[in-house]
């Protein structure tokens, strides 16, 4: 099992794969490196999608802050620039304490011609001495949702977590623990991370997350202006947000009007993702609009709504999610947004059945409509940016999710497709995916839009 702690996780944006997770592979190499080596200059090296994005995606950005000691989670996003900035002037750093030389126009090296040997999303290291000898390497693959990998131990990477008392590593284990325990899928998820850590901090980081993402919403309903990024993409949440707000004051309530506000809750939380603010990986930064917009959906427009019922939400939002990323992948650069958008309108889907009390069995079918309906899309941001389509198609993954909930809970639970067909399928139809389409920005609307 995956726990809820690491498929959640604080950082900023506007990717995870490509900005948290870098971050967090460049501070770790920093961390680890011998502090007597004679360390004269430090060099990264980005292969794969990590290169044919690396501006639209900050993943430069990423690497200076992780190499400067900042971690996602604590960076101020307020700051961030400033730091990079900073740094591309002096053109060094300092490493346990002694100045480094590294500019960032030659230390960082796009290298998009060599093919990384395990994973499209691959970073390497060095540090070298002052007549060139390299001192030490390190290479890691970042996997998606902000998880980092010695590109040596991929293949061997476990996230079993020792002594879990209902353990599970596919959908239909999860409904056979439901069934021997008597518990929900909540419950499952909840007995599992409480063989780790206490309850009490189990549910206050599930507050933290809540409130996380309610502040995301917060923020991206008030900000104006325009998007980073050369094609200068304009904030619409603001607008949008105003103009619902007057309909209301008006008493104009279309019976669309719930689909409406969620669609507004995922695009303001995907402007912030691309503005670089602190979002929560849900399981992605480019997919980070969807949770938080059902689960205000859920807050704001049920009747019975509660923390107890937020709380029941992302614990099986988070069982969903983990059988994605250990049975598939979460990575766009691996299977493309159908792993990203499409695993997050899976868990929302969960979710919010959780949350309204549907039965295991119905929740597992609200999962697996929830992935069902984004199979083969594709991952093809424009210009790179995580902005056209990523924003509004958040709104869509969450207005899905709701949707297939929903349908779920009209049923019994019996249905023809299991969500572990519909994961292998999701995995097979990623491997089957061209390479352009797989956040390369070489295919799709990345090449058909034209820039002006």
């Amino acid at each position: 099992m995956i726990s809820l702690f690491d498929l959640f996780k604080i950082g900023i944006g506007p990717s995870s794969s490509h900005t948290v997770g870098p971050m967090r592979a460049a501070r770790r190499f920093i961390a680890h490196l011998n502090p007597t080596f004679p360390v004269a200059r430090l060099r990264v090296t980005l292969y794969g999608s990590l290169a044919w994005t690396a501006s639209g995606h900050a993943t430069d950005k990423a690497v200076i802050l992780g190499l400067a000691g900042e971690a996602p989670e604590s960076v101020n996003p307020d700051a961030a620039d400033d730091i990079v900035h900073q740094i591309g002037i002096d053109r060094r750093l300092f490493v346990h304490g002694h100045p480094v030389a590294f500019d960032p126009t030659c230390d960082i090296v796009l290298d998009r011609e060599t093919i990384p040997p395990i994973h499209p999303n691959t970073l390497q290291f060095e540090a070298l001495a002052s007549d060139g000898t390299v001192l030490d390497t390190a290479r890691f693959c970042s996997v998606g949702g902000g998880f980092i990998v010695p590109e040596d131990a991929t293949k061997q990477a476990s996230y079993a977590q020792p002594d879990m008392p209902l353990d599970f590593t596919s959908g239909t284990e999860l409904l056979d623990r439901t069934c021997q325990s008597g518990l929900t899928v909540a419950g499952v998820v909840l007995a599992n991370e409480s063989a780790l850590r206490p309850q009490t901090e189990i549910a206050a980081y599930l507050d933290l997350i809540i409130e996380t993402m309610m502040a995301c919403v917060e923020r991206g309903l008030v900000q104006h202006g325009t998007l980073p990024g050369r094609i200068k993409v304009r904030r619409r949440a603001a607008a949008l947000h105003e103009r619902l707000m007057e309909r209301a004051r008006l008493n104009q309530r279309p019976p669309h009007e719930a689909m409406d506000w969620v669609s507004l809750f995922a695009i303001a939380v995907n402007e912030e993702n691309a503005a670089g603010s602190r979002v929560v990986t849900a399981p992605t930064n480019g997919a980070a609009g969807v949770i938080p917009a059902v689960l205000r959906y859920y807050r704001d427009f049920c009747p019975d709504a509660s923390r107890a019922g937020m709380h029941d939400f992302l614990l099986t939002a988070a069982a969903v999610g983990g059988l994605f990323k250990l049975n598939a992948s979460i990575s766009g650069a691996e299977v493309g947004c159908q792993g990203e958008v499409g695993v997050a309108s899976s868990m929302a889907a969960a979710g919010l059945a959780a949350a309204l009390g549907a039965t295991p069995l119905q929740i597992e079918n609200a999962a697996e409509i929830g992935m069902e309906h984004h199979l083969g899309m594709t991952c093809d941001p424009v210009a790179g940016l995580v902005q056209i389509p990523c924003i509004e198609r958040n709104a869509f993954g969450a207005v899905k999710a709701i949707n297939a909930a929903s349908l779920a809970m009209h049923g019994d639970g019996a249905h023809h497709v299991s969500l572990d067909q519909v994961i292998r399928t999701m995995a097979e139809t990623g491997r089957d995916m061209n390479h352009r389409y797989k956040e390369t920005a070489l295919g799709g609307l990345a090449v058909n839009f034209p820039e002006c």
